[in-house]
């Protein structure tokens, strides 16, 4: 549920846009309403918004306390907040690529979905709840990481850098090894499951015997209220959107690996001493290796 004392006019629609596939049919199209044109439904009366979305206006009411408001007039001032404050005229549009799009249009909708991408996480994410995992990564004996995919990718980058500043960290990106590495994890380790709909199996299950182990789970997620959302002990939403011409899409993926660097400054910040040693002895031996390489005479 979004919380009204956090939604901003940055993150609102970008949380809306977050919760949609696990909304009832009637909640989704009032939802895709909202993020087709927040200013017209902000202008519109419940009754008018009831006739443009062929629902009824309990419904309407119902979608606006999913999406964590008391009722629809207070979701409208939200919305018309936000429209006020976008950038540009197709700030809050999706802006999906179509087949015959120019690729000068390709171009300008996929730069804007990044741009959007890194905007929507930035806003809507907690420095308290960033903080709590920083926390918990700190004080943890291990780091594995579960993702699949592109967001197996995502797993790599964290479990590298929280490896390159002297943490026991393990990206797993096979369903069997990673069930294997959760139930061996323990009170005080940390479990990070990354995806995008929070609805991947190979990710899900790991993390669910991880947090039976005793472990802290952590989600890195577009949909809030997904399954691995619900199973974990902390939760990082990122904002970018797959689309049906861009599965994996470079904007989730970029999303996610925003929160992993704030992850790892958090952690990098908070443990500088040892950290700075780690990076810089790293550093010099994989400086040292690539100096001998290029020295070392070539087999005929």
């Amino acid at each position: 549920m979004i919380d009204p004392q956090r939604s901003t006019p940055e993150n609102l629609v970008a949380r809306v846009r977050a919760v949609l596939p696990s909304l009832t049919p009637s909640a989704q199209i009032i939802a895709r309403l909202i993020l087709d044109d927040p200013a017209t439904v902000a202008r519109s009366t419940i009754t008018e918004l009831s006739a443009a979305s062929s629902t009824s206006e309990a419904t309407i009411v119902r979608t606006a306390r999913v999406l964590g408001f008391s009722g629809y007039a207070q979701l409208r001032l939200a919305l018309a907040a936000a429209a006020a404050t976008r950038h540009g005229p197709d700030r809050l549009v999706p802006g999906d690529l179509a087949p015959d799009d120019p690729l000068s249009d390709v171009i300008a909708k996929v730069a804007r979905a990044e741009r959007e991408a890194i905007e929507d996480t930035a806003a809507q994410l907690s420095p308290e709840r960033l903080g709590e995992v920083v926390d918990a990564i700190i004080g943890a004996r291990r780091v594995d990481v579960y993702g699949v995919a592109a967001s197996g990718l995502v797993a790599a980058d964290m479990a590298q850098k929280l490896l390159r500043i002297g943490l026991s960290s393990h990206a797993f990106t096979d369903a069997h090894l990673a069930l294997t590495s959760a139930v061996l994890l323990k009170a005080g380790d940390v479990a990070v499951g990354v995806s995008c709909t929070g609805e991947t199996p190979d990710v899900l299950e790991p993390v669910r015997l991880a947090r039976k182990a005793g472990a802290t789970t952590v989600a890195i997620t577009n949909n809030p209220r997904s399954s691995l959302a619900e199973v974990c002990d902390h939760v990082l939403i990122s904002a970018g959107r797959e689309t049906a011409f861009r599965p994996g899409a470079l904007a989730s993926r970029i999303s996610q690996l925003l929160i992993v660097d704030y992850v790892f400054v958090g952690v990098a910040q908070r443990t500088s001493e040892v950290s700075n040693e780690a990076l810089r002895t790293t550093r010099d031996a994989v400086g040292q290796y690539l100096s001998e390489s290029r020295h070392r005479p070539r087999r005929p």
